[in-house]
Order: C-alpha cells, then structure tokens, then sequence
C-alpha cells in the first residue's frame, strides 16, 4: 500500500468519527496532521469515487457518502491502488510472463480473496473503535493441508 491510501485511510477514519458533519479539507489537514494539498488530493479523489460528498461556500467541505457501516477498508485501497492483488497474475492479467503455466496461479487467486475478503469485512465503523473492541473474523479457507506451523523450522 502506498503512503497516500494509509492517508486515505486516517482522513476517512477521521471523518467517520463525525459521520454527519462536514469537514474543511484545512481542518481536516490539521487534525490528522498531514499536508493540506495532499489532504486536498486525497479528498477530491475519494468524492470522484463517491464515497464522499463535497459542498462548496463558507458551510461546505466534505462529509461520507455512505454510513461508515457501508465503507470498508478495501474499498478504499481500491479507490486509491486499483485492484487489490497481491501478484501481478491477479491483479493485472497478462502482465507476467509465467501466467499461461504458473502451477501456483489459482493459489494466489485464493489468497487474494482471503485478503480482500478481510478488508472488505473491516468498515470505518470499526475502525473508530478502541482496538479489541470488534472482532475481527476470517473465513476458514476451503482447502486447507494441515495446521500451520508454530515455529520457524518449517519454511
């Protein structure tokens, strides 16, 4: 993930605290710190996205487009990144050369849906909670060989 969807992430966590309000790009800049012209960049590129909405006059700035329930986290990364993958055979097709006989392809297919799965089940509401106060739940993967190991002799 690059520096500018963790941004995204902090400025629409930020937001979420306050769901209803509306919120200047400079307040929001100092409230979490960051640049304001990458604060600015940030939000125009999520309201493009329509996950937030922007008001212009001395009353506007920015508020969610949806309840932070109907946010998750990987729809943000997407905003930002494009296609969550984390090889190239998955999230761009045709890009690697070893594609047409990679024996390991339909694995990194599943393990990008895990991963996506787990963002996409962590919202902005969570993520305004203390830590431990939400429950993070993976799905059991369908094929699975055997416990995992528990030390650093198996590799």
């Amino acid at each position: 993930m690059s520096k500018m969807t963790d941004y995204a992430i902090v400025l629409m966590t930020r937001l979420a605290m306050d769901p209803k309000g509306q919120h200047a790009a400079a307040d929001l800049s100092a409230q979490v710190e960051m640049p304001l012209p990458t604060v600015s960049k940030i939000l125009k590129q999520l309201a493009r996205a329509g996950l937030l909405l922007s008001a212009r006059g001395a009353q506007g700035g920015y508020s969610l487009g949806r309840p932070p329930e109907a946010i998750s986290v990987a729809e943000i990364i997407t905003i930002l990144e494009g296609p969550i993958g984390l090889t190239e055979c998955v999230s761009t097709p045709g890009e690697c050369g070893q594609e047409a006989h990679c024996s390991t392809r339909a694995h990194w297919e599943q393990i990008n849906q895990a991963v996506y799965g787990a963002l996409n089940e962590i919202k902005l509401s969570d993520m305004v909670q203390p830590m431990g106060a939400y429950p993070i739940r993976f799905r059991q993967l369908t094929r699975h060989s055997g416990p995992l190991p528990t030390d650093n002799t198996t590799r």
